[in-house]
This record gives structure tokens, sequence and C-alpha cells, in this order.
């Protein structure tokens, strides 16, 4: 077991875990953030995303060691159900969330898109969708959140 500081949504959290503990499992047990799922532990459907330093990053087999010193961003950090962000006002305009599971990596790679341009081209969209998978078909809900966000709708 080690005292591992990180930098979670703006709050410096020290935790006693073994430091090999991937990330997901100190944010979901530990901290009670459990926006981000577990789904393949491979990195690869992108449910467990989370923002690190900016870009998204599968928190599901890198050890929660590695991200000390970095800022690290979930889904919680970016609002609240009173007051929402951007993206996700959007998102739950939208509909965008048939079972959820895959939702808020998606909401977390998507924000950091946004954050960078406010005008993504298509093939940035895809890039930035291309690391998600949904099962239940949510895709053109999501497409169509991206392209209201893309084309400046306000909320």
């Amino acid at each position: 077991m080690a005292e591992i500081n990180l930098s979670v949504n703006g709050n410096i959290i020290s935790v006693d875990i073994d430091p090999d503990t991937p990330l997901i499992y100190v944010l979901r047990n530990d901290l009670d953030y459990t926006g981000a799922k577990l789904g393949c532990a491979l990195e690869q459907c992108g449910a467990c995303m989370v923002l690190v330093d900016g870009e998204p990053t599968n928190s599901c087999v890198r050890a929660a060691a590695e991200f000390e010193g970095m800022q690290i961003e979930t889904v919680e950090g970016f609002g609240t159900p009173d007051k929402m962000s951007e993206v996700q006002q959007v998102f739950a305009e939208e509909n965008v969330a048939q079972c959820g599971y895959c939702t808020a990596g998606i909401v977390c790679s998507v924000t950091a898109l946004f954050r960078k341009t406010r005008t993504p081209s298509d093939e940035q969209i895809k890039e930035t969708l291309n690391r998600h998978l949904c099962r239940c078909g949510s895709h053109s809900r999501i497409l169509d959140a991206v392209e209201r966000i893309r084309a400046g709708e306000r909320i």
C-alpha cells in the first residue's frame, strides 16, 4: 500500500492504495466518482474515459500511481444536475443515453473536442467518437447532439 495524491475535478485527494490499482477502481470504489464505467478492461470501449490534463484517457488499465501530478476530470466535474455543462445539457435534450453505460465516456471525449475547437471537422468528430462503443445504437442521437454544439445552437 502507498499514499497516492490525485487531483480529481480540481481537488487534491490522498488515497492509500496498492499503486498498481487501475485508476477506474480508485475513482469508483475509493472516491465515489461512478460516472466512468468498467466495460471491456482492455482500453477498447471508452466507457472508462476520463480527461487527464485535458486529453481523453482510458482509466481501466493504467495504474492510479501513473496519474500523480496530473489533472483528472470525470464527468461529475463538468457540471451538476442543476447546472450541466453545455455538452451534458445538449446530450440530455437530445435524449442521447439509452442505457447510459457509454455516455459518460462519450461526454468526456466530446467535451475535450469542443474545448480544443468550436468547429471541429467531420473527421475530428469521427476520430473522437471512434474510441467509443455504444451497444444500444444511440449513434444518430449522439451525432445530432454533437452537430447542435458544433452549429453553435445555444441552450
